[in-house]
């Protein structure tokens, strides 16, 4: 499946250069392995698309809805880290 979605150009850039190798999502919509994330670059200030895109596979979703890994008291201290590997 093709998932279009919209990203702020410092991010489009992160991603483009390859330091950035992940996304962070509201899981409002259904993704899984081997869909196409068309990434298409916005601009929050001009609320309209920059004309650039990027089409990335997707290798692994992780959903968080419903883990009891940390409790709640911790997770609204800390908040969550979403950590990219090499």
């Amino acid at each position: 499946m093709r998932i279009e979605k919209k990203v702020w150009p410092k991010y489009f850039e992160k991603i483009l250069s390859g330091e950035k190798n992940f996304e962070l999502r509201l899981a409002d919509f259904e993704c899984n392995s081997g869909d196409i994330l068309v990434l298409r670059e916005w601009g929050p200030l001009t609320k309209q698309y920059t004309g650039r895109i990027l089409e990335k596979e997707v290798t692994y979703v992780l959903k968080t809805k419903g883990l009891t890994l940390w409790n709640e008291e911790d997770i609204n201290k800390y908040g969550y880290q979403i950590i990219s590997l090499k």
